[in-house]
Parts: C-alpha cells; structure tokens; sequence
C-alpha cells in the first residue's frame, strides 16, 4: 500500500477527495472504488504498482482515431473502478470479480517493456482497461517517466475526477478519451451507482485546452439513446469544438444488464444527427467501413479508410486534405510518416 494523495479527515472521518463520489470512510473501510481503504487514521491506495492486464493494442482501440493513426500503444490497467455500471464491458477487471491475480509494476519496469516494443508499437502507455483515475498516483508517477522520456501518455476514462487532481496529472497526459455514459445525472445514479455528471462534462472542458480529446457514447436501448438526449450530447460537444472526434458505441449484453443489441437504425440516426454539428463522428461495434472513416469536413473527400483498427491514407497530405486543403484535426501522423518522438 502507499499513502493516497487527495483526502482530509473531519472528525472520526476520512474525506476521500479524488472524485466527486465523495466517500465518507472509517477506520479500516474501503471506498466504492474497492481500491483505497482507511488504516491507521490515513487513506491508502491498495493497487499502486499492480497491474492486471498489459497488452500492445492498435491506438484506434481505445477508441482515438485522431491521434497517431496507425500506431500501437502499450494499454495497462489494474482493479478498480469508482462507477458500478451494470453493462460495464470490463468487470473482470473493474471489479477483479475473478480474481485475478495482479503483477507487481513499476514506472521504470514500464519504460523498460515500452522500450522493448517494436517501432510500430513505441508511440507511449495507454492507462485503460479498468478506470485509471483510481490508479491515481501510480498513473502520475508512471506517466512522468513515460513523457520525460520521450513518449506519451493516453487516459481512457469516464472523466469522474475532480479538478485539482486531473489538473495535476493533465501535464503528464497527451491525449484522453473520455466515456460520457449518457446525458443526464439520473442515469448515472440509477444505472452506474455514482454521481458527478456534470463535473464529466467539466473534465472534458478542463482537459480540451490542455490535449487532444475524443469522446465516447454507448448507445444502449431505452435507457439513454432517446433522440432529445443525444441532440443535447451533441450540442454540448459542438459548443467545445466541432472539431472534437465523437464516437457513438453499439452497446451488445454484458455483466448485469440483458437488453437486446443497439437497433442499426438507432446508430444511424445517432450518426446523422452529429454531423450536422461536428466534422469528426464514428460508429463503433459495427461491421460498416463507411462508419468508421475520416472525410473531410469541408469538401467530403475521404481522407482516412480503416479495415477494423487500421487505417490507411488516401487523401491527407500531412494535416490537410489534397482535394480541398483544408486542414483537419489530427495529433501526429498516420504511423509510416516518420518518428513519433519530439
């Protein structure tokens, strides 16, 4: 265990102020995270250092589409997760319900296995899998290493962190994606057992000035893919930027949640209604490659195809479009363009 950064006690009390969950812990209890526990009057991190899957993913996984095309990323994560999502994709390890047994890591054996991939696969760390921010200070500490050495950094996150603590590690971070699970505070508390909506939004808003960001949306039947609540989903992204990349998810049954998969006709719409708003927008979990590729914003011309998690250039000219010029979104360059170092 290490000491956890962000709490205060009040009383008899432990204050956990890491995410807007708030937990309220006593001596010797654990926070809804299942990851930082009370002992001896201080608040612990129990997972710093331990890590559950290690793996060499394509960087559109994650899903990024608008950043280093093409290139693989080291993704790590560990237990914990400071929501309860009842279709969460993850559980095995956001809730370590199997068991699983957790590899001792450090920032520097980090660096060493980044440092042993193949080029391809030598763009950075990507903390995903379970939720990174409650892997805290492993996350800052490892994501210092990764970028002083000339890597980056990638957050997957539900973006459920307060503003000091995501201030503080935002230096380290180059790129987040962040799932906005639906657009209303009531399905967080009903479907995900958590709160802090709105400080979701306001990570996206504090992180975009400070990285590149994509967001994601799983469309799930019934619950959050009514046609008013994804237009206000819409119109907050396009008040950011029309220029930030969206990704709309098809949702398929899993953990505790059984509807049936998201209706192809429900994905569509999601579709056609973000792009009257916003340049850049996705379909994920369908087997439809005009979906998933890069047009430009301006002249329509495709810019980006992808087969899967690859994506091939067949209109960019670095940055910009070879029919029209315009000049699009994209952080780095599709892999095969040069280095990725600074």
């Amino acid at each position: 265990m290490q000491e956890a950064s962000y709490f205060s006690r009040q009383g008899e009390k432990i204050y956990c102020e890491l995410c807007p969950q708030e937990c309220r812990l006593q001596e010797g209890q654990m926070g809804f995270c299942g990851v930082r526990r009370v002992a001896n009057g201080r608040l612990w991190t129990t997972n710093y250092g331990l890590c559950a899957a290690l793996a060499l993913d394509p960087v559109e996984k994650k899903p990024l589409y608008h950043f280093y095309p093409g290139w693989e990323i080291l993704s790590i994560g560990t237990a914990g997760c400071n929501l309860h999502c009842s279709f969460c994709q993850n559980w095995q390890l956001a809730r370590n319900e199997a068991g699983r047994e957790l590899q001792a890591l450090t920032p520097a054996k980090l660096l060493q296995i980044l440092r042993n991939q193949p080029a391809r696969g030598q763009l950075g760390v990507a903390y995903t899998y379970n939720e990174p921010t409650v892997w805290y200070e492993f996350v800052r500490d490892a994501a210092a290493v990764v970028q002083e050495n000339g890597y980056r950094n990638v957050l997957v996150t539900n973006g459920l962190i307060k503003r000091q603590p995501l201030a503080e590690l935002l230096p380290f971070i180059q790129a987040l994606n962040v799932d906005v699970k639906a657009f209303r505070e009531e399905f967080y508390r009903r479907h995900c057992r958590g709160r802090g909506f709105k400080e979701v939004l306001r990570t996206v808003e504090q992180a975009l000035p400070a990285c590149h960001v994509e967001l994601t949306y799983l469309l799930i039947p019934g619950l959050n893919d009514a046609p008013a609540e994804i237009e206000d989903f819409v119109n907050w992204a396009a008040s950011l930027s029309r220029e930030i990349p969206v990704h709309f998810s098809r949702y398929f049954p899993q953990y505790r949640l059984n509807l049936p998969p998201t209706p192809l006709a429900t994905l569509q719409r999601a579709f056609e209604t973000a792009r009257e708003k916003l340049d850049y927008v996705y379909v994920g979990n369908i087997r439809d490659a005009a979906y998933s590729a890069t047009s430009c914003p301006s002249c329509r011309q495709l810019l980006i195809s992808r087969r899967g998690y690859y994506p091939q250039n067949v209109g960019l000219e670095g940055h910009t479009c070879k029919n029209c010029g315009h000049t699009i979104r994209l952080a780095g360059h599709i892999y095969g363009g040069g280095k990725a170092g600074h």
